[in-house]
């Protein structure tokens, strides 16, 4: 009994149809508005995001161009909602256990946003709804500035940081330069260094926090070395390492170290250093010119001590 009164309320009357027809156009006319006027808000935000954002007037013009394109959307999409409203007001009204839910996820939103109990489409969609558009503008090249614009005119500015290529992009990067040199220079290692400025709210160029292989490469720079053997050259007195005898004779370093590996050369390392340390004598260079012309075939060297003594042997001498 009841269904066939409803039906027939929804059934249009002969007199009906044509202000039905007519409120059809108009309802038809007003999408077609409201779609212009969202295709118009989409192509001035493209062409604002398309922009240099270093060319500022032209950015500002677009923005302002954008702005008053969702400014006229607005108005347009609350006056389609007022036209609307007075005939589903009463059927569009909610529970008020309903009501005071809604209400309620503002309060509880925070502690439920990083559980798993929202997924990310629904953060997303969430978003959509409180979010009326985001500016971003890089001007330092390590941040970007942006600016929210929440739904109702309430605005939220920070800044993201982003990756650079190089160190001296960063923002503090000369701060931070001379805050290692500092540290260097009290004893701390690379690891300890990294740690404390990640702690102060520095970073590396391609990381959120300070990497030890960018302060090496800074101490570096600078000629600091923590451990002995990466400081070059070594003096030793009353010897000559490698590179500095090499640089004597005019041959490269391997030219020796090939020659102490074949044992054409006999020396043993240094217990101390680790290192091969010929005697500072001119009988050294003398003995080694021999080998370097083919004179001699082996040469045995003897640390170097007061009574250090190097003995050349000819090619057919008994090496035993």
């Amino acid at each position: 009994m009841i269904a066939p009164l409803l039906l027939a309320l929804y059934l249009p009357t002969p007199r009906s149809i044509p202000a039905r027809q007519e409120a059809e156009r108009l309802e038809a006319a007003h999408r077609q508005q409201l779609e212009r006027l969202r295709y118009e808000a989409t192509l001035c935000e493209r062409q604002f995001r398309r922009v240099d954002p270093d060319n500022r007037l032209v950015t500002a013009e677009l923005e302002r161009r954008w702005e008053a394109a969702l400014r006229e959307l607005k108005t347009a999409e609350a006056a389609s909602t007022q036209r609307i409203q007075p005939t589903n007001t009463a059927e569009g009204a909610l529970a008020p256990e309903v009501r005071a839910a809604f209400l309620a996820i503002g309060r509880t939103l925070p502690d439920l946003w990083p559980t798993a109990m929202l997924a990310q489409p629904q953060r997303k969609a969430l978003l959509r709804c409180l979010i009326d558009k985001v500016v971003g503008h890089r001007a330092p090249r390590d941040e970007v500035q942006t600016r929210i614009v929440w739904k109702g005119g309430a605005t939220t500015t920070f800044a993201v940081p982003v990756t650079v290529g190089a160190f001296a992009d960063l923002q503090g990067a000369a701060a931070m330069e001379q805050q290692i040199l500092t540290l260097l220079a009290a004893g701390h290692t690379d690891d300890a260094i990294a740690a404390q400025l990640t702690q102060q709210g520095y970073r590396s160029p391609q990381r959120p926090q300070v990497l030890p292989s960018t302060v090496r490469t800074i101490r570096l720079k600078h000629g600091l070395m923590q451990q002995r053997q990466q400081s070059h050259p070594r003096h030793v007195a009353g010897s000559l390492t490698g590179p500095q005898l090499a640089r004597r004779l005019g041959v490269s370093p391997h030219w020796l170290y090939d020659r102490l590996a074949n044992g054409q050369i006999h020396l043993a390392k240094d217990p101390a250093t680790g290192l091969y340390l010929f005697p500072d004598q001119p009988t050294t260079v003398e003995h080694l010119q021999q080998l370097q012309a083919g004179t001699c075939t082996q040469v045995c060297v003897r640390a170097p001590t007061a009574d250090s003594t190097l003995k050349s042997k000819e090619e057919h001498t008994d090496t035993a």
